[in-house]
């Protein structure tokens, strides 16, 4: 609040005492500059929970309300993020999508791709094995591999093994079952496919 305002407040005797050059002016100077740093954050309070206008140091801790504390993790306080801001907003920033396609191959990549910044993970499901699913990572993702098993213990359906390997220099190996389908399958739990688009879309 102005000194104006905070006078008016005052009781009319108040007001009279609180003229120039006076203690009880001088204090009210005070309090005006006391005030301003809070109304400053006030006015513009919605910064805050915004992806891409909130604070670096806030990024991490908007990740709790979207579910995604777990890419952050870290043993110990204060260590450095495990990937850059930019990426950790995406995160935030996709947060409601991914909650809704959590347990699903479109889910699971996307999460990937925007925390790696690397496109092209595979998930496949082999015939032999119900209730598992390999992650073949992008050879450039490949110095993330903690980071994407982290991602992927996290965003895997409960009752489903994984293991995460990196992709060979000779690509990916052809689509399984599973990807020629109409419905994609995690664990054999029947999800719908969505078309792909990408990770920064909505699929339709």
């Amino acid at each position: 609040m102005h000194r104006a305002a905070i006078e008016r407040l005052l009781p009319a005797a108040y007001q009279r005492a609180a003229g120039p050059g006076s203690v009880l002016g001088a204090l009210l100077d005070v309090m005006e500059a006391l005030h301003a740093p809070d109304e400053a954050v006030l006015a513009d309070v919605d910064a805050l929970f915004a992806p891409y206008r909130t604070p670096d140091g806030f990024v991490a801790y908007l990740t709790r309300w979207v579910a995604m504390d777990h890419v952050v993790a870290t043993p110990r306080p204060n260590a450095p993020l495990p990937l850059p801001v930019g990426r950790l907003r995406d995160l935030v920033a996709h947060g409601a999508l991914l909650a809704r396609w959590r347990g699903t191959p479109y889910g699971m990549r996307t999460a990937l791709e925007l925390a790696t910044g690397v496109t092209g993970f595979v998930l496949d499901e082999p015939a032999d094995r119900p209730f598992h699913v390999v992650v073949r990572v992008p050879p450039a993702a490949a110095d993330q591999l903690a980071l994407v098993t982290r991602i992927v213990e996290a965003e895997k359906p409960a009752a489903v093994t994984v293991e995460v390997t990196v992709l060979g220099d000779a690509g990916p190996p052809p689509p399984g079952p599973a990807d020629s389908t109409p419905d994609r399958a995690v664990g054999r739990a029947r999800v719908p496919s969505p078309v792909p688009v990408p990770a920064v879309e909505e699929p339709s």
